[in-house]
């Protein structure tokens, strides 16, 4: 699989050259070599994806559930066939580690395994009982028509084909846009294996390109009958102000402020070796991540000291080599945001207790300790390796403390008591919480997502089903009705 032929936009089954005079190079973030040259798509193109999408769906919509079972096991099979080459694609356009380009890899064909399951939920019936006589009433899920992908630059395999493989095994078109910096990772290549799942053109298309050339157009076109974006509460907010006044669907998965909260019966061992996982895998660059670490006072001063000692050991550098734990952060935008929250911090007087440094573009760990959650450090989502270590009073503090943000996404309590893990789970304001685990878990038949400011909407089986189609009632009147008048 060559890096030239994954440099294209996919619409309408042909790969296209981009019309616009710009082109974008999409770079491996450890040492800024040029993988691939893009030609930007223009607004035009990615009007006649949705035009050719809106069209495609409606004979897509009618196949049967076997034919779209059969494309989703061929694409499959083809990122199987494929996946030693793709996992150094996706390392080297990522940044991310092989073990975190593995693992992303076996994310998305989970995804796609699970998609298999729901194929035939289209046009089943379901019959409700009616209070009017002699009526009967049937319920069907039908495909909602067009999906408008669009999907980040960190776990851009796994975070984009959550959203296409359940569009398209419900009977949908899409149009989607991966991040330009990972377009090959987070688009072609996923267009490759549907191509060469047979699926007719026009059902899935890859627009590669980026905000200065399309505006808002994936999300006001009147084609999209739903937006799934992937990125910041702030692009979210965005998408949700058009998606509103337009009255179209979505499924937002936004920002994290994830808590990892130690009480005073946990394992500390244990609770370390955890968050050391759950804070630098693909350096902190997960919306999941932890971001607070909220430990009880009873035994703060050994997490701390245990903690700090494993993130001295952390491998990094180039993430080529199978020992790196710690890459490049994606691009010098992220890397000088990362560095001023560092020195802000400092600034504030809050105690370092492992300096980390900046070698080329990777950023070695930081640890700050004694934060006050109030903090902008312990406020802001941090897509780096920085670690925030909260001092709490007690087991009630600690919860408050957890719930103290505008997000609630991911979220992890250690114990040794169980029972008292699941009750305290319930008062956690965040959609997802782990007990003795760490805030980074994803599964495709559980309802992944987030409350507050973390999103809208919920994927995995099958709860994206109810998200991806259109509920329609039929009634069916079989012996004449009386009327009043």
């Amino acid at each position: 699989m060559s890096l030239e032929s994954l440099n294209t936009s996919y619409i309408n089954g042909k790969w296209v050259e981009g019309k616009s005079q710009n082109t974008y190079n999409i770079v491996n973030p450890y040492d800024g070599s040029v993988l691939s040259k893009v030609r930007l798509a223009t607004v035009e193109q990615l009007r006649e994806a949705f035009e050719i999408a809106k069209e495609a769906q409606k004979s897509w919509a009618q196949s049967t559930a076997e034919e779209r079972r059969i494309v989703i096991e061929k694409a499959i099979q083809y990122l199987n066939e494929n996946r030693e080459e793709i996992v150094s694609i996706v390392s080297q356009e990522t940044g991310g580690s092989v073990l975190k380009a593995n693992v992303e890899l076996h994310l998305a064909l989970e995804v796609m395994e699970e998609a298999l399951k729901f194929t035939d939920e289209i046009y089943q019936i379901k019959e409700i009982p009616s209070t009017t006589d002699g009526k009967v009433n049937h319920v069907y899920k039908l495909p909602l028509g067009v999906i408008a992908s669009i999907s980040p630059f960190n776990f851009p395999v796994n975070l984009s084909m959550r959203t296409i493989a359940p569009a398209i095994a419900l009977g949908n078109s899409v149009v989607h846009k991966p991040d330009i910096q990972v377009g090959m990772s987070g688009g072609t290549i996923l267009a490759k294996a549907f191509e060469a799942a047979g699926l007719p053109k026009g059902v899935f298309n890859v627009v590669l390109t980026d905000i200065d050339e399309i505006g808002d157009e994936m999300l006001e076109n009147r084609h999209s009958s739903l937006i799934s974006f992937t990125g910041s509460t702030a692009v979210g907010r965005h998408i949700g102000e058009i998606a509103g006044r337009n009255l179209k669907k979505v499924a937002l998965e936004l920002g994290g402020n994830s808590p990892f909260v130690v009480l005073s019966d946990a394992d500390v061992d244990q609770a370390v070796n955890a968050a050391i996982f759950g804070k630098f895998i693909h350096q902190g660059q997960i919306c999941m991540i932890i971001n607070r670490m909220i430990v009880h006072q009873d035994v703060y001063d050994q997490f701390v000291e245990k903690f700090v000692e494993r993130a001295k050991q952390v491998p990094y550098g180039n993430p080529r080599d199978p020992k790196t734990i710690i890459g490049p952060i994606i691009n010098e935008r992220q890397m000088q945001k990362a560095l001023s929250l560092i020195e802000e911090a400092k600034k504030e007087g809050i105690k370092v207790a492992l300096e980390g440094k900046r070698e080329g573009n990777v950023l070695t760990p930081y640890v700050f300790v004694d934060v006050d959650n109030s903090s902008k450090l312990a406020q802001t989502e941090v897509f780096a390796p920085i670690a925030t270590i909260i001092k709490a009073s007690t087991d009630k503090e600690a919860i408050e403390l957890a719930n103290d943000t505008e997000y609630g996404l991911s979220s992890a309590i250690f114990t040794s008591n169980l029972e008292k893990g699941e009750d305290l789970a319930l008062q956690l304001d965040s959609g997802m919480t782990h007990i003795n685990d760490q805030t980074v878990n994803d599964s495709p038949n559980i309802p992944f997502g987030g409350n507050k400011a973390s999103g809208l909407g919920r994927f995995g089986n099958p709860w994206i089903v109810e998200e991806f189609t259109v509920t329609k009632w039929v009634s069916i009147q079989e012996r004449n009705r009386q009327y009043p008048f």
